[in-house]
């Protein structure tokens, strides 16, 4: 079956968009989708522990989002310019996305701060490599100065505040493993309390880590959706997340990934390899891709014609993800980021 991106097109209320997460991050709503007949209830997300038995094991992606979007001025003229980090290539030099004419030798500077950055590649994918006047330490005190919290486009207000600075991240976020242009969204509606509860309850609490930049965002331009290429996003797991991963697939315990993103390295591991992993990972999942792994997920409700709702149309079948959303829309869900979550069991 050769499927189209219109296929994974769907019609959204612009007031379901969430604009704000829900407080606390627990109470947002959860609807059960099964994956096998289609069956749908209604919750709230702090009754998933309900739904999680000891034995399973839940996969968190203990990635930490930093302030990517960066606005500064031309040097020369003073024209409007924005960065977004994507991806860092050597200590001084990122691939960014640009806002703005760009040109090779473009430099800009950055209100208030030192830092200063110069266009040096374009690299003919809607991406431009950047070098930065500083790298290390001095580069990321920098970013935090001038950095704003990298909130989607369809969340219409200030991004600047200090509450987006904490809601945009995970309780479980690891300040080791900075890295992510975006949060990875599922994991938003866990607190610190929940998931002692769920810890408690005998599931084995697992973290991997995978930075989310634009392989998990970056919108599909081909009409047909085989076609599509991922970008590469870094991804990390130990190797004792590896034994305790598959001493619970052994013993018949579900493999619950909490995100795409868990899934999606979950899906790209070498399973027959022992020791810890560190990888480049494009894997591009979609109908028609058999899960290795991944038991169930944990997930947001996506945008149309991404990547994302592609990914759990594989995991549930597109059938049973259509008829899920159309529920979620009619019974006034809340949409994308900071929205309410799924569970596809």
């Amino acid at each position: 079956m050769s499927l189209s991106v219109k296929d994974f097109d769907y019609h959204l209320p612009s007031e379901l968009i969430a604009q704000k997460p829900a407080k606390p991050r627990d109470r947002s709503r959860l609807l059960l989708l099964n994956k096998k007949n289609g069956a749908i209830s209604h919750h709230h997300f702090f009754e998933i522990i309900d739904y999680l038995h000891a034995g399973d094991i839940l996969v968190l992606n203990n990635s930490k989002v930093f302030p990517a979007r960066l606005l500064g001025h031309k040097a020369a003229t003073g024209g409007a310019v924005e960065i977004f980090l994507h991806k860092k290539i050597k200590a001084d030099i990122w691939e960014c996305l640009v806002g703005g004419r760009a040109r090779e030798g473009l430099a800009v500077v950055f209100p208030k701060s030192k830092l200063e950055a110069t266009l040096i590649k374009d690299n003919q994918d809607a991406t431009w490599q950047i070098k930065f006047n500083l790298a290390g330490n001095n580069f990321w005190r920098a970013i935090e100065k001038v950095g704003l919290v990298p909130l989607p486009p369809y969340i219409k207000r200030d991004c600047k505040t200090a509450s987006d600075k904490n809601n945009y991240q995970t309780v479980f976020a690891d300040a080791h493993k900075v890295g992510s242009a975006a949060a990875p969204t599922a994991g938003l509606h866990f607190t610190r309390s929940l998931l002692k509860k769920i810890k408690d309850k005998g599931v084995k609490i697992v973290t991997i880590t995978l930075h989310v930049g634009l392989g998990t965002f970056a919108p599909v331009k081909t009409d047909k959706i085989s076609d599509h290429k991922m970008h590469s996003e870094f991804a990390e797991i130990s190797a004792k997340t590896i034994r305790d991963i598959l001493e619970a697939k052994r013993s018949g315990g579900r493999i619950i990934a909490v995100g795409t993103t868990s899934s999606r390295t979950l899906e790209s591991v070498n399973w027959k390899k022992p020791g810890p992993q560190s990888f480049w990972t494009d894997i591009f999942i979609y109908p028609g891709y058999k899960f290795k792994m991944v038991d169930a997920l944990i997930t947001n409700f996506h945008l149309p014609k991404s990547t994302l709702l592609m990914l759990v149309s594989a995991l549930a079948s597109k059938k049973h993800i259509d008829l899920a959303y159309k529920q979620a829309a009619a019974d006034r869900y809340r949409f994308f980021s900071y929205g309410d979550a799924m569970f596809i069991y």
